[in-house]
């Protein structure tokens, strides 16, 4: 399978390549020298070492000449912070036959076994961030030695749609158990690709020590002499192929199909292959590897994987429209009006982000105190667990504080809002607060369907109020959609982004237009579930319509975490704006005046039924439709509504649509967001009579 640096450059003539050099170097105690590689893009730490074709050229001849040279061991590290974090994906997006697949498949695993196979000890010195396949060279090595600085440590492929497809299925639970390889290959990939710290991967065993980054390569090296001097005997784990495998299997299948419903070709790839696995063939597994990998690579759904990942990669970091950067003024000060668990929330990551003073008001002391006291408990419990320090929560706490008098906010550079839902109470709050803030302050606010224009109408500056949507929880939720009313200017909104960047939030520019993106989609595709209910349908079928897409939660659940009253109030306001495709249902509103939240009850064993409550108060017609016809019903209205955003320009284009979906909804990846779905499954064409994305944009190039 070997070839030449040319036939590697032809496959990828784009690819970054990361050169490995190898040098000889005493060490301690060693009669022999030892021979240490070296892995790096030639770019600084905001450019990770990746492998594609050319870079497995280059570790594989490193390799050849370190093994020549007959030295004690071999060792291999990355640069500065960075060991390596996979495989470049654009080569797999480029690929455009099966054949490819094979041979990047093949070239990966034929290099990293080098590693593994070699009579001389390896050595792998992580000195970094290590993913993907980074890791797999790490677990392919004898031993391991980790920084304890490195900041991520993962095995992300199945969160992407693919799997660890150059050794990692086959390494990982024949070195530390299957069990604990289902918490990294599933369990942390699909809980929104979860990291491990040092110390987690070493009580993982994936790890054979930690050493202090001070001076972490001279004791990586001291350590090396000693296990090749006989010094030091690393223990490894006993591995039961036998019935604690089989519960692992099983363990593995209910996160896969509890995340993905089994609509991830990639995640069940990786279940055939852990089972694989229990053989402990590496020639057998990495062939298997290699044919998963080839097949996935022509696959539409890897394709719309890849295509997500360079969405929350790239153009997240870089919004479309976001006026120059250089117009954004500095804040100084936050105020936030209300202090409910939303706007507490608010004022605790502005306070972590920014450092700099919050200040809280409510129409009482009471909601004033309650809203201070949750910013500082919070702050408690982050230094608790030890994640920031004493000092440091006692900084953090003494920038927040509460008012109830909007003068409090005279100093503020940014004011943003989050009380009642409703347009004259948020009219009447930016009032009060325009007569304390001078007139550069800006004005934020954190509604989910109104219209800023009017909220901003009544004001003697309205061009410095802009929309600054978050999605709860907050600290967690990873979007924000920030809105430009009719007047905003390019200072408000450069500044709005500006702060946006400093929250660690990913930011989408958004038009003025009835709930944005994320809540009129999810209000549309909503309201197509609840009118098949209404006309028949049963909940258990209407619920479970949608499973084959893979969404993190179905339509019930999912009204029950937004709450029935809010999804109620947004159905109301876009059937006020679109009345011909947002309805309100009769059934809701009976519903919400019940006081009911949820649809479904469980009881002890986990079972699931309907409320009896709900069904004796929901009026059913006689026309019920099948699970699929529910879901075509409602990605046909999707796709419906999204092509009449794209011409409102409620975004600069559809990726943009996607983007909110991946972040604000938390769509899959495997989905595209939505677009790409929409487009393979023919949906778009029927219903719009065009596709959304050019073929070959998150799809196999025809």
């Amino acid at each position: 399978m070997t070839i030449t640096a040319e036939e590697a450059k032809a496959i990828f003539p784009d690819e970054v390549v990361t050169v490995a050099k190898t040098r000889l170097i005493s060490v301690p105690g060693l009669d022999k020298p030892v021979a240490f590689i070296t892995i790096d893009n030639g770019l600084d730490h905001t450019r990770p070492s990746t492998f594609g074709p050319q870079s497995l050229v280059s570790l594989g001849a490193a390799f050849d000449e370190a093994y020549a040279a007959s030295p004690a061991a071999i060792a291999v590290t990355g640069k500065p912070f960075i060991f390596a974090v996979g495989a470049d994906l654009t080569a797999v997006e480029q690929a455009t036959d099966r054949s490819q697949g094979v041979t990047i498949g093949k070239l990966g695993h034929e290099v990293f076994k080098k590693f593994t196979d070699s009579d001389i000890p390896t050595f792998a010195f992580v000195n970094g961030a290590v993913m993907g396949g980074g890791l797999e060279l790490a677990l392919s090595c004898h031993y391991r030695t980790l920084a304890s600085n490195a900041a991520a440590i993962a095995l992300p492929e199945v969160f992407l749609g693919l799997f660890p497809g150059w050794g990692g299925t086959q390494l990982l639970p024949n070195l530390i158990g299957a069990n604990d390889a289902v918490t990294v290959i599933f369990e942390n990939a699909l809980n929104q690709n979860k990291m491990l710290k040092p110390k987690e991967a070493l009580a993982l065993g994936i790890a054979d020590v930690l050493f202090d980054s001070a001076d972490y390569l001279e004791q990586s090296l001291l350590w090396l002499s000693s296990v090749v001097r006989g010094e030091i005997t690393v223990p490894r784990k006993e591995i039961d192929r036998g019935e604690a495998w089989d519960a692992a299997v099983a363990r593995a299948k209910a996160i896969v199909h509890g995340k993905t419903k089994g609509a991830a070709p990639g995640a069940l790839k990786a279940l055939d292959l852990l089972e694989l696995a229990r053989e402990n063939d590496l020639d057998k597994g990495y062939a298997a590897e290699t044919e998963g990998l080839a097949d996935l690579v022509m696959s539409d759904e890897l394709r719309a994987g890849l295509y997500s990942f360079n969405l929350v990669q790239k153009r997240a970091k870089r919004p479309a429209g976001a006026p120059d950067k250089s117009l954004a003024r500095k804040v100084t000060k936050v105020g936030v009006v209300g202090a409910g668990l939303m706007a507490s929330q608010m004022a605790l990551l502005f306070i972590r982000r920014l450092h700099v003073p919050v200040v809280l008001t409510d129409i009482d002391q009471a909601r004033v105190d309650k809203g201070v006291g949750y910013v500082h408990s919070e702050i408690d419990k982050l230094a608790s667990k030890k994640r920031i320090s004493p000092d440091e929560a006692n900084r953090l706490k003494a920038l927040v504080s509460g008012s109830l008098d909007k003068a409090a906010f005279s100093d503020a550079d940014f004011v943003i809002e989050a009380v009642f839902e409703d347009l004259g109470v948020k009219q009447q709050v930016f009032a009060e607060v325009e007569e304390h803030v001078s007139p550069e302050a800006i004005l934020a606010t954190n509604t989910s369907s109104l219209s800023i224009t009017d909220m901003a109408s009544k004001l003697k500056h309205p061009e410095r109020v802009v929309g600054f949507h978050f999605f709860n929880p907050v600290a967690v939720m990873p979007l924000l959609e920030i809105v430009r009313a009719e007047q905003t200017d390019d200072a408000t909104l450069a500044t709005a982004f500006s702060i946006g960047k400093q929250l660690k939030k990913s930011s989408v520019l958004v038009k003025d237009a009835p709930a944005f993106v994320v809540n009129r989609l999810l209000t549309r595709f909503m309201g197509e579930v609840i009118k098949s209910v209404d006309e028949g349908t049963s909940f258990e079928v209407a619920d479970k319509a949608t499973e084959p897409l893979g969404l993190p939660m179905s339509p019930m659940i999912l009204l029950q975490l937004v709450g029935s009253a809010v999804a109620l109030h947004v159905s109301e306001t876009m059937h006020g704006a679109f009345p011909d495709r947002f309805s309100v249902s009769e059934n809701m509103k009976k519903f919400v005046a019940a006081g009911k939240g949820a649809v479904w009850q469980w009881d002890s064993t986990g079972a699931q039924t309907v409320d009896p409550e709900v069904l004796a108060l929901w009026e059913f017609g006689n026309a019920p439709l099948s699970g699929e016809e529910v879901k075509t019903r409602a990605l046909e209205a999707l796709a419906e509504e999204i092509r009449i955003m794209l011409d409102e320009g409620v975004v600069a284009e559809a990726q943009d649509i996607d983007l909110c979906m991946l972040l604000g909804a938390g769509w899959p990846f495997w989905l595209g967001g939505i677009t790409p779905y929409l487009d393979r499954s023919g949906i778009s064409e029927k219903v719009t009579g065009k596709r959304f994305l050019a073929p070959g944009v998150a799809s196999v190039p025809a």
